[in-house]
């Protein structure tokens, strides 16, 4: 288990204040640092990102491929914090919009994706994907996955979808199950206009933003999709390029590799 001592902390220069997880939690903060696994992460994000405070975490998860350093290194984390050892990067995020009757009837945003997806015990969705108002294909599907780069190698890479480096700028498009011959992964623009319509005569889909945020998108209506202008600030440590962390966090084999 992980244990921070509250006076060594402070010894360090650290100030301690509890607070409740409200919107304004992060307000007046330098960093927010996230102890826990990736849906911790997400969440401390969701709290981060409408102040500009940068996110750093510390894997108390199974994989916690978001996270910065393992619990094992906790005080050296501390140690950089404190000293503000630490680069910011922005990461891509996107705003989802549900319209209907040329009205927007709900909206969010999302980190890693926007998965629209059928209702519980109900039968193949049917939808037309759309990007920058020309169709590309209907199909009936489970759904369809809206991923950023940071979210590739999350629920969009469990459905088939390629892992997209995150410094690279790109919107990731993933059918989920689709009955139809053109159904694979499109990586688009990052200015693209991603719209999903729901089949008139259909059932009601659900949206879910990073898994936590749901949203009702009923028949007949549309799923827009667009690179937001508030991206997350992500604090990095590690200067380990991205293909490390790639092989750790999923134990690629590399057994036999000589390099140059």
């Amino acid at each position: 288990s992980l244990r921070l001592d509250a006076n060594d902390m402070r010894a360090m220069g650290v100030e301690i204040d509890v607070v409740d997880a409200d919107p304004q939690a992060a307000e007046g903060c330098e960093l927010v640092l996230v102890l826990g696994g990736d849906g911790t992460f997400l969440r401390a994000a969701e709290l981060a990102r409408n102040v500009g405070i940068p996110v750093l975490g510390v894997n108390l998860g199974r994989i916690g491929f978001l996270a910065e350093a393992e619990a094992e290194a906790i005080d050296l984390v501390l140690q950089h914090v404190v000293a503000k050892d630490y680069q910011v990067e922005n990461r891509l995020t996107l705003d989802v919009a549900v319209r209907q009757g040329g009205r927007t009837i709900d909206q969010g945003w999302a980190l890693n994706e926007a998965s629209l997806e059928k209702g519980p015990r109900l039968g193949v969705l049917g939808v037309v994907v759309e990007i920058d108002g020309r169709p590309v294909s209907t199909f009936g599907c489970d759904g369809v996955l809206v991923s950023t780069p940071t979210g590739s190698t999350a629920y969009a890479f469990s459905a088939g979808g390629p892992v997209l480096w995150p410094d690279l700028e790109a919107i990731l498009v993933v059918p989920n199950n689709a009955h139809a011959l053109f159904s694979r992964p499109m990586v688009t623009s990052p200015d693209a206009i991603i719209a999903v319509e729901i089949e008139a005569g259909g059932h009601d889909a659900l949206v879910f933003c990073d898994g936590r945020r749901e949203m009702l998108v009923p028949a007949g209506s549309r799923l827009e999709i667009t690179r937001c202008n508030t991206p997350v600030k992500w604090a990095r440590l590690d200067s380990a390029p991205f293909t490390d962390r790639l092989v750790k966090k999923f134990r690629l084999p590399v057994t036999g590799w000589r390099g140059q």
